[in-house]
């Protein structure tokens, strides 16, 4: 496995996650719209980022993206700082402030070094990024030096025990007659940028340890059932064909803890 932070910047620099699926332009209506797609695709965001509960709150988002997210928490009346990774999603999220007349400090920036100092705030969001980073780990201890005690924060990581992850090493390590092939090296290889990792519920509570964990639980996506595209690698022939080969009924009656998404809410003591 190798990768570092210049791959994964320059993968993230072509386009955003999801920008070349969901967003046509860079209009307001455009920017609704990738709103709309999104939460449509993953009500779960919703419901799991309770953004309400950041009214008032000195708030970090690590990873803007396309800054859908990101507008929630404004909306909500977080006191609000991006980072991101890429230039683009922070001129991306800049555009959509801009058009929206919504405030944020904006800046790229690498959470493994967060330019911030000791307990600079008291909530963190972050949807599926610090699971593209050369070192998580670090990344979550940045997030407890930043966040103040009795803070919480709320971050979405990647399930190694995914619909998704099998689908890979199906395609990736059986047709392929590399049965030892691993589904960290699945990861680290296929899924999305060079190096992108997943965790066990296990691994996630270690990786979490420092912190006091409140909630952790694991949800299905439209990318495990195949109910829409698969992401920035993987569209065509072959998904076409497994889109209809694919038992969803049967994954979501029998397999429900098997999806992608690793949702985790901690609070420091």
């Amino acid at each position: 496995m190798k990768n570092n932070v210049v791959e994964v910047k320059d993968f993230w620099e072509k386009a955003s996650c999801g920008e070349d699926l969901y967003l046509k332009g860079f209009s307001k209506e455009n920017y609704l719209n990738h709103s709309k797609l999104r939460y449509q695709l993953e009500p779960e965001i919703i419901e799991f980022g309770e953004f309400e509960r950041f009214n008032g709150k000195v708030t970090l988002e690590i990873g803007t993206g396309l800054g859908a997210d990101h507008q929630k928490l404004a909306e909500a009346g977080a006191l609000l700082t991006g980072i991101d990774l890429t230039e683009r999603a922070i001129n991306n999220t800049k555009r959509r402030f801009e058009l929206f007349n919504l405030n944020s400090t904006l800046t790229t920036a690498n959470a493994e070094k967060l330019p911030f100092e000791n307990h600079s705030f008291e909530a963190i969001y972050s949807w599926g990024v610090i699971h593209h980073s050369p070192n998580t780990k670090q990344i979550v201890d940045e997030i407890f030096r930043v966040l103040k005690p009795k803070g919480f924060a709320k971050i979405m990581i990647y399930h190694k025990y995914s619909l998704v992850g099998y689908m890979l090493w199906i395609r990736y390590a059986f047709f392929t007659f590399k049965w030892r092939k691993s589904l960290n090296e699945i990861y680290d290889t296929y899924l999305e940028s060079p190096g992108t990792k997943a965790y066990s519920t296990q691994e996630a509570r270690q990786l979490f340890s420092q912190f006091e964990i409140v909630s952790l639980k694991t949800h299905q996506t439209h990318a495990d059932l195949l109910t829409s595209e698969a992401g920035q690698r993987h569209r065509g022939v072959a998904l076409n064909i497994a889109k209809l080969l694919w038992p969803s009924w049967f994954f979501k009656t029998f397999m429900k803890s098997h999806g992608l998404e690793l949702m985790i809410e901690v609070k420091k003591q």
